[in-house]
């Protein structure tokens, strides 16, 4: 008997929408054909154990095949099957969701035992986009005929009877001829296709087998090789791995295996630093695998790498880079995360609803947050490593959002300092702090040995405060988000006044100030075009001169503004303001010119603020006139 039927919807319209637009990966088709087998062995195996009319198999699998003669992939499962009604509403009747269907009339609490993967109904349909013809062999045990579908994917579609003695479905797909745009030919090839099974269905709960062909060198009668001459050897072979590494218990995963997956997985040849396992359960529940590397990706900072973690539904492959799952600022971390309850869109490759990820994501972010901790407290050596390579992706994260996220992360931030052999926390440094101590002082240089040489550090080195070692662009700018840290300002120790005197000290600067305000404000007018102010310092006990910049902006971040594509157009300058060691005998000097010769002050003044700048690294506005003028003093002094 055979019949031919109209599709039951718009057919041709809803056909071509569904095979040329809702799946942007025609590859796709494959994981679709496969969900749709492991589904039909899932509803086999619980009316199996549920139903006394139904056997139990003692093996269940889904056998693959290639016909390169007829151009076919076949895709065999012994599953449930299907009768001719079933073919009619599940197969003719396109979005008709006999997966949905069959999960809404369950009520057993033997359920839980089922991984229903489809939803939707329309995956079998993603054939088309690479076949000219799909036929659908199937038997059902609630059926003694068995039934033919065939469908070239047009308004029609045919059913005929044929013999099939044993329960279950083959799809089989003839392929499309090569266009210039798309090779099908390579789903003929064994090894694209078991690339595609590791790929997508790797972890389907059912062994996906299929008869590889592979060439060996031939034997003589004693087994000893025949050189030049082969023989092509045909075996059967699983090419999933079935159970997910993420869902077997941690007492039965080794790190030698966690660090294996990682590298074969993530393509690293170096075991990650850090794995870490999330399992959650309650109103959404999920696995994840994450792992952070111990080297950061070549092009981690660049505009093409795309952050993200990899998706899974129910072990079936998603989606490779879910940004959604992941913030930006743990942009480094690898891994994957596999949730039965995620909603799904009709062609299973994007998510419909954010909320249900905003909640994955906000958890894993936690996660990822404490294990940094942990490893802080308990694995010192190896959070440093982490944080040399990583670290300053967590000072952005501070920068960038404002100051919002100073609470997730300011702990986890390290520094070098001068006075400690290892980089400390902000935490240690206040536990640290001396007696009398009101802030926590920070420097920019490249080194510690460039903070210990500033004379800026004159007054700190005396009284043995420690000082944080900025060595990023954006460290400053983190510390100005953060304002403070355990109600310690963060003061930086060449701008604004550091307030380390005590009143004595003080008493006594604010009465030189006034001693030499003549001389203070004749060097003020001097170099009035240059800085913003001249003082007699509080901070210098050694070093005869130093410039710091008023509050607000700082010479490093000037510096850094300045390096920007477009920081000469914001021409963003710090306030500078010259001190000047009124103890040191240079000062005296200059006093004695100022008295005696207050024609030749203005070189010396300008002299010294040249020197100022160079100390600060600075460029000189004109390096020959500063040349100049140190030659005419130096021959004057000679004389």
């Amino acid at each position: 008997m055979q019949e031919v039927k109209k599709f039951k919807t718009e057919s041709k319209r809803l056909l071509d929408l569904m095979i040329n637009s809702i799946y942007s990966n025609k590859e796709i088709f494959l994981r679709e054909l496969i969900s749709n087998a492991s589904d039909a062995i899932d509803k086999y195996h619980y009316l199996a154990l549920t139903k006394k009319d139904i056997p139990v198999l003692e093996n269940y699998e889904i056998n693959l095949a290639i016909d390169k003669e007829k151009r076919a992939l076949i895709i065999e499962d012994n599953g449930i099957g299907m009768t001719h009604d079933e073919i009619v509403n599940h197969l003719g009747t396109i979005a008709k969701s006999g997966s949905l269907e069959f999960l809404d009339k369950i009520k057993d609490e033997k359920a839980n035992d089922i991984d229903i993967i489809g939803q939707f109904g329309v995956g079998f349909y993603s054939a088309f986009m690479v076949s000219s013809k799909v036929e659908v062999e199937t038997k059902s045990p609630y059926s003694e005929v068995a039934y033919r579908f065939s469908s070239a994917g047009s308004e029609s579609y045919k059913i005929e009877e044929i013999d099939k003695p044993n329960n279950g479905t083959k799809v089989i797909v003839y392929l499309r001829d090569n266009t210039e745009e798309e090779n099908y030919d390579k789903y003929l090839e064994q090894y694209h296709i078991s690339s595609l099974v590791k790929k997508y269905s790797d972890y389907v709960r059912y062994p996906i087998t299929m008869v590889m062909e592979r060439s060996e060198t031939k034997k003589d009668a004693d087994g000893k090789p025949i050189e030049g001459q082969y023989e092509t050897i045909n075996e059967k072979e699983t090419l999933n791995s079935m159970i997910p590494i993420w869902k077997k218990a941690k007492a039965d995963v080794t790190e030698e295996q966690l660090n294996n997956f990682y590298k074969q997985k993530f393509n690293d040849y170096n075991d990650p630093l850090v794995s870490l396992s999330v399992n959650t359960e309650g109103l959404l529940t999920y696995n994840a695998l994450l792992f952070i590397p111990k080297k950061a990706p070549y092009d981690l900072y660049s505009e093409n790498y795309e952050r993200g973690l990899q998706l899974y539904t129910k072990g079936v492959f998603i989606m490779d880079k879910c940004k959604e799952l992941i913030p930006d600022y743990l942009r480094f971390v690898k891994g994957l995360v596999d949730s039965s309850d995620l909603s799904l869109n009709i062609s299973r490759e994007m998510l419909q609803q954010d909320r249900q990820l905003q909640k994955i994501a906000s958890t894993i972010e936690k996660k990822i947050l404490n294990e940094l901790a942990r490893l802080q407290k308990d694995e010192y050596d190896k959070y440093l490593e982490f944080f040399d390579t990583f670290g300053i992706n967590l000072k952005y994260s501070i920068y960038q959002s404002y100051g919002q996220n100073k609470d997730k992360v300011q702990d986890l931030l390290v520094y070098k300092t001068i006075n400690e052999e290892k980089p400390i926390s902000l935490k240690t440094y206040v536990e640290k702090m001396k007696d009398k101590q009101d802030a926590i002082y920070f420097a920019s240089a490249k080194d510690k040995d460039a903070v210990l040489a500033m004379p800026q550090m004159d007054l700190v080195k005396k009284y043995g405060y420690d000082v944080l070692i900025l060595t990023d662009n954006v460290d400053e700018f983190v510390m100005t988000m953060l304002q403070n840290y355990m109600d310690k300002p963060f003061k930086s120790i060449n701008q604004g006044e550091l307030n380390i005197l005590d009143d004595n000290q003080k008493e006594e600067v604010e009465k030189l100030k006034d001693l030499k305000k003549s001389f203070i404000d004749k060097l003020k007018d001097i170099l009035k075009d240059d800085v913003s102010d001249v003082v007699i310092s509080s901070r210098l006990t050694d070093s005869p001169v130093c410039l710091v910049s008023t509050d607000g902006i700082s010479f490093e971040m000037e510096k850094v503004l300045a390096s920007m594509p477009d920081g000469n157009q914001n021409n963003i300058k710090a306030q500078r303001v010259l001190e000047l060691n009124p103890n040191h005998d240079l000062f005296k000097t200059l006093e004695k010119v100022y008295t005696s010769n207050p024609a030749e002050l203005e070189d010396y003044a300008k002299l010294l603020y040249s020197q100022a700048l160079l100390m600060e690294g600075f460029p000189l506005k004109d390096p020959v006139e500063f040349s100049n003028k140190m030659c005419e003093l130096m021959i004057k002094s000679s004389k």
